[in-house]
């Protein structure tokens, strides 16, 4: 957006120096066109404006001045008059399809006077809704997905039908003459195919073939046409696609598929697709500059303009956008074509006894309309129709017309607008037109990747399916009430996938479950009532932290006790930050077992992050960098150093779930949270590294990262310096609050992911409070989210710390203010905790007596190979034990293998806890460190030698 800012002062800055004379003062976003300055040389200064803006680095956006006074107002008196208060409005609108930065409409009119910041939802472009049938809509998500959400009988379930990989992402999906095509952000277009065997599946070809046999009436060459977008006749016979290049493509589907090439109109492009009017075989186009073009392969010539009238106003260009069409609304034979201009006002463009007309419908006051859904209508009892706009601001607004002109003066309409705002916490997706799924009911897309129904009060919702109730006519109301509707994790959300097992997701035909219960139960053993749509507080990003969460700030040894210690590879390998800053890692060698140290340029602190083998560590002046094989050779890299890279204080806690690989996408990431509260996206994938600011919830800190995307794909879990807990969405870039009470205040220590099961989306978030106590943020699909407070082991013992890794799905490890670990685990349905103690040096390192009692040492489930190695570099250091500390110290511990976790001991030695069967944990060894002096006599002798 900088660049593309940057070059339009730039563009402004040189016309201004070609003019004769130009204006003391210009507005770049409002300046003049280019040959007003040519028109006259000796023209007066001409105030335009009376408002003023600054670019806010903070909030990314242009913003309003509070000026002192008013700089309009010339007194002898030396006063400053009154200064009005305006709303601040973003200047980041897009219009049309070319994505150009265009000024919001400032006139008089639409200034209103207000607190509150205007903010303009960002234009969703893969978003796309198509209704298959009664019981199948079709859905492309922000993230390039596709989802097909259908009534399986009993309730609405999601099916997956992604593109493959290589394909990228989905943006729209239609259907014509049976078959289902899907269009891709290149503008490629693929065929859903039935692959026969033993399990049929769908899959998707690429429908390249018939592209070279594009009948081209143009006579120009098709070695390669791309799609951009595409709408489907009525009869759904026939696909109209407007390719990247600006022509008007056709695909007929009526007997075997065949492409023509329509072109384009004389001197203009087809940058949308407006309407098809089957009735009379036409298709309406709308160019990139905002004029309205017909195409009738019956008339000479094919393409026609349709113009503004000289003595009608032109309010503004098109948006290059789909529109509707009725039959009928002025008269028998008449038709109206509705259109939405760039301003955001609704247009007509009516066909009446041969003769056409543009009518100027507007919009409602202060709003900016950005898509059109028409209403299905029940033809035998209502007398109006209605249009349904969602618009800049994330407000849904109805028109209502009546279906006869006729009873109308003059033939106008009258202004009935209405708004429907939005669903609580929720806003509607700007520029994506609804899906009406029957009289009553729309699906509209929310702006945070979810989906919302309309619908009339005692129709529809998340559980109605898509036949109407029998007494609903009698019981019918006017009002329309909003329910939101979950999406799949590919969106960041909690809606599970369909599965092939009998029960009630069943993704053929769901059955009543028998059973009493999910299998899930509730660590408090009762239901918990759901606060439906209260889970999830929007937010704002950025602005100036407020007193409150600058209370509590983190304390300077904060990253070198939560990241001292990093897995790299499982029960082979991990590495040690000393409290020198040196790099350590413990590696299996030939069987044996040793340190190596890695040096490097600057005294690291840290390590925030791994992927693919390379480890992400952070020095003591909070500089990123990267550590990685390079030609047989270890390379280090200053991230910081790169473009937009920034100081970095924290990351990611765990790297992925025991014994569960991370699936690598296009996208992936490593997130970082900067010294000023901010959190930072570092993408990695395929080494093309690139910063990217996410901002911070508004007017809070974020202390540290909870959990990356190992609970929900697509979402980063964080605690604000105010202690509540928070969430990222990285498909839609918006931040969410989480419900919680005002009495729960977090710590500012990252958390850990329990997950039962793989197949299943149900787990919690384990973190601690304040007061050291464990508490659990748990979901599950049928009670949605809820907190748990689990205390503390005893009485007079706190938690201290970041919580440890999970195992098995129910079993958690945490360090207590009396040096010892504790389990908390499940047992039988209940939550239970047990004391693990802490090792203790006997005859031999390798045992360990845990109250009271010795436990013979366990084979460890490492590599086979170094198993046989782990205890020969101890046998020297059995009477090393001289200033030794066995108790286990705050720094957070990391798991080793899919049974063992590595501890730090409060002497700066390592022991390791290990997994024997169910929830029996014993102490197998202790590690001696080189930020031991537990074991100095150690160092010095194997130093010398």
């Amino acid at each position: 957006m900088h660049a593309t800012m940057s070059m339009f002062h730039l563009i402004c800055g040189i016309w201004g120096l070609l003019s004769v004379s130009f204006c003391t003062v210009v507005d770049c976003a409002s300046c003049c066109h280019p040959y007003q300055f040519f028109q006259q040389s000796n023209r007066r200064f001409e105030q335009k404006t009376d408002t003023f803006w600054k670019f806010s680095e903070e909030a990314d956006r242009w913003v309003e001045v509070q000026l002192p006074c008013d700089l309009m107002i010339s007194g002898s008196d030396g006063e400053c008059g009154k200064v009005k208060n305006r709303k601040k409005e973003s200047l980041d609108q897009e219009h049309g399809f070319d994505d150009k930065k265009t000024r919001l409409d400032r006139k008089e009119a639409k200034i209103v006077a207000g607190p509150l910041d205007v903010v303009l939802m960002p234009l969703r472009k893969r978003i796309s809704l198509n209704k298959m049938s009664e019981t199948s809509v079709w859905v492309t998500g922000e993230s390039g997905s596709i989802y097909e959400r259908f009534w399986n009988g009993l309730e609405w379930v999601f099916a997956p039908h992604d593109l493959p990989i290589s394909a990228g992402h989905a943006v729209a999906v239609f259907i014509i003459n049976q078959m289902i095509l899907a269009l891709s952000e290149s503008g490629n277009l693929y065929e859903m195919h039935l692959q026969l065997g033993e399990t049929s599946q769908p899959v998707w070809v690429e429908f390249s073939y018939t592209l070279n046999q594009i009948t081209d009436n143009d006579q120009e060459k098709n070695s390669l046409i791309l799609m951009k977008s595409g709408v489907v006749s009525d009869d759904g016979t026939r696909g109209y696609f407007c390719t990247k290049n600006g022509t008007l493509v056709e695909l007929d589907a009526v007997e075997s598929p065949r492409w023509t090439n329509h072109g384009q109109p004389a001197g203009a492009n087809v940058a949308a697709i407006a309407v098809v009017a089957s009735k009379r075989e036409v298709v309406y186009t709308i160019s990139s500059a905002g004029d309205l073009y017909e195409y009738d392969r019956k008339s000479k010539p094919s393409w026609k303009k349709h113009i503004w009238q000289e003595k009608t106003a032109k309010v503004s260009p098109l948006l290059p956008s789909k529109g509707c069409i009725l039959h009928g609304l002025s008269g028998d034979h008449s038709e109206s074509l509705f259109l939405l201009t760039k301003e955001g006002t609704l247009v007509e463009r009516r066909l009446h006894q041969r003769k056409w007309k543009w009518v100027v419908h507007g919009s409602p006051e202060h709003q900016t309309l950005t898509s059109i859904t028409l209403a299905l209508q029940d033809e035998s009892s209502e007398t109006f129709i209605s249009l349904f706009f969602p618009t800049s601001t994330g407000s849904v607004f109805e028109y209502q017309m009546p279906k006869q002109l006729g009873t109308v003066p003059n033939n106008q309409f009258p202004g009935a607008w209405g708004s429907h705002e939005h669903p609580l916490h929720a806003k509607a997706a700007r520029g994506i037109a609804g899906l009406p799924l029957q009289v009553g009911r729309i699906l509209f897309a929310l702006d945070d990747g979810r989906l919302a129904e309309l619908h009339l009060a005692g129709l529809g919702g998340e559980t109605s399916g898509p036949s109407v109730p029998q007494n609903f006519r009698r019981k019918a109301s006017t009002k329309y009430v909003w329910t939101i509707l979950d999406v799949p994790e590919s969106e960041g959300w909690n809606a599970e996938y369909c599965t092939e097992e009998r029960g009630p997701r069943n993704c053929m035909a769901g059955t009543k479950d028998e059973s009493n219960d999910s299998g899930i139960s509730s660590v408090t053993g009762r239901r918990k009532q759901s606060q439906a749509q209260n889970y999830y507080l929007l937010l704002g990003t950025s602005g100036e932290p407020n007193k409150s969460s600058e209370e509590y700030n983190l304390p300077d040894d904060w990253i070198r006790s939560n990241f001292r210690l990093r897995l790299l590879y499982e029960g082979k390998s991990f590495f040690l930050i000393t409290n020198d800053g040196l790099v350590f890692e413990y590696v299996c060698i030939e069987n044996v077992w040793v340190w190596l140290r890695h040096d490097s340029s600057s005294t690291m602190n840290g390590i925030v992050g791994s992927y693919n083998g390379s480890l992400f560590m952070a020095d003591t002046f909070g500089s990123l960098f990267l550590r990685e094989w390079s030609d047989n050779e270890i390379a280090w890299r200053n991230c910081t150093a790169m473009r937009k890279g920034r100081s970095i204080v924290g990351g990611q806690p765990w790297d992925r779930l025991p014994g569960k690989a991370r699936r690598a996408t296009t996208e992936d990431s490593i997130f970082f949270v900067s010294k000023n509260g901010r959190l930072l996206q570092f993408m990695v994938y395929m080494r093309e590294f690139k910063w990217k600011d996410c901002k911070n919830p508004q007017n809070v800190k974020v202390a540290s990262i909870v959990d990356q995307e190992l609970f929900r794909e697509n979402i980063v879990f964080v605690t604000g310096r105010n202690g509540r807990l928070y969430q990222y969405n990285k498909v839609t870039d918006l931040w969410h609050e989480h419900y919680q009470s005002q009495h729960l205040i977090l710590s500012e220590f990252p958390g850990t992911v329990i997950s039962p099961s793989t197949k299943s989306l149900s787990g919690s978030l384990f973190m601690l409070s304040r007061e050291g106590g464990l508490v659990e943020y748990q979901w599950n699909t049928w009670y949605g989210w809820n907190w748990v407070e689990h205390g503390t082991p005893y009485k007079g013992v706190i938690l201290v710390g970041s919580p440890g890794p999970s195992f098995e799905g129910n079993q958690l490890l945490l360090i207590g203010s009396d040096g010892n670990v504790h389990l908390r685990y499940m047992d039988k349905n209940a939550w239970k905790w047990k004391d693990c103690g802490f090792p203790s040096m006997g005859n031999k390192i390798g045992e360990a007596h845990i109250g009271g009692g010795v436990h013979e040492e366990k084979p460890v489930r490492i590599d086979e190979n170094c198993a046989s190695g782990l205890n020969k570099d101890q046998d020297n250091l059995a009477d090393l034990n001289l200033n030794c500390e066995p108790k286990v110290a705050s720094t957070r511990p990391i798991p080793f293998s899919e049974g063992s976790v590595i501890f730090e001991l409060r002497d700066g030695r390592l022991a390791e806890l290990q997994l024997v069967e169910e929830t029996e944990w014993t102490w197998s060894r202790i590690i001696g460190t080189p930020n031991s002096l537990c074991l100095e006599n150690y160092w010095i002798a194997l130093a010398s030698s």
